[in-house]
């Protein structure tokens, strides 16, 4: 696969926090990344009155992801209201980890790290299989 384009992704995370939904935390979040097969996916934070139904911009690229036909994330750049690069918090880290492992790259402030570095030793879907009743099930693989 080519080289990631990490200026094209702080675009389109640029133009979906425009339509993030803040209005009680004022901070505005936007997320783009990359798919496996080239697809750029996108998401913004929508809070809600209730503050713990909130969702991240992160979710939202999850679900753009499979709403455009699935696949495995390689790259993510998430941007505050000022479009800077900013980190994901560990509920997304997690959400990130089993549709791109720990191989993911994430845009934080001042570089690229893994998402392996960011969330070392994770919890996903490898870890059910040790479960004997979660054999038959068709679980994801995260690396």
């Amino acid at each position: 696969m080519s080289t990631i384009d990490w200026e094209e992704l702080r675009s389109a995370a640029i133009a979906a926090k425009k339509n993030a939904y803040a209005p009680y935390s004022g901070y505005p979040v936007g997320a783009a990344a990359l798919v496996d097969d080239g697809r750029i996916v996108s998401g913004c934070n929508v809070e809600n009155a209730s503050y713990g139904l909130g969702t991240c911009a992160e979710n939202g690229v999850v679900a753009d992801l499979y709403r455009t036909g699935g696949g495995r994330l390689r790259a993510i750049y998430c941007v505050n209201g000022s479009g800077e690069p900013v980190v994901p918090c560990g509920r997304c880290r997690q959400i990130l980890y089993e549709h791109g492992g720990a191989g993911l790259l994430v845009a934080i402030p001042e570089q690229i790290m893994t998402l392996g570095q960011l969330l070392p030793h994770a919890f996903g879907p490898a870890h059910l299989r040790e479960v004997p009743s979660a054999t038959a099930r068709n679980l994801p693989t995260t690396d």
